[in-house]
Formats: structure tokens, sequence, C-alpha cells
């Protein structure tokens, strides 16, 4: 089983709306995936806590998949596609971090 973590900064505001506006409706895009792609075994997402320190990432997405292999379809899907393009609009620049492990 492969766990795949990502965790986003997001901009103040974008696309017209606030940071709060903007991460609910990133959650409920991503969470919809689910639906759309089987390969998917399970999935959560969480916001940073109230008061957390500015520093700290917004938004993580916790994900698993059986190998890797399903990993890569799911990357490769037009709905994680653009998914990503949507959210590259609501972070920082570098505002990304990533990591694949073997439970």
């Amino acid at each position: 089983m492969i766990q795949h973590i990502v965790m986003f900064k997001f901009k103040e505001s974008a696309n017209g709306k606030t940071k709060a506006e903007n991460l609910r409706e990133a959650k409920e895009k991503m969470m919809a995936l689910k639906d759309q792609i089987p390969e998917i075994q399970e999935m959560e997402v969480h916001f940073a806590a109230e008061g957390a320190a500015p520093t700290n990432y917004d938004y993580i997405l916790v994900s698993k998949f059986n190998n890797m292999e399903e990993l890569a379809i799911y990357q490769k899907h037009p709905a994680h596609v653009a998914f990503g393009k949507f959210v590259t609009e609501l972070r920082e620049p570098d505002g990304r971090a990533c990591m694949d492990y073997v439970l």
C-alpha cells in the first residue's frame, strides 16, 4: 500500500475569493475525485488548525493506493490533471510539498 501526501500553502486570495473560500472549494473538488478515479483506496483532506503558525501549510491531502502503478494512473487521470491546474492558481509558487511512501 502506498501513502500519498500532498500539502499546499494557499495565497491569501486568488480568483476573486478568500483563502478560506478557496480551501473549501479545493477540498470539494479533491474529494470528488474519489468517485471518478477507482484507484483511490482512501482519501482525506484537512486544513491547518486555526491559530497554527502562519508558516505552516494550509491544506493536506492524505490518500492511499494499492501500489505505485495505481498512483501513477491517478496522477495522469484527466480529472486529477484538471485539479492540479485549478489548485496551482490558488497556491503560493513554492507552496507544494509531496511525499509517497510504502505502508
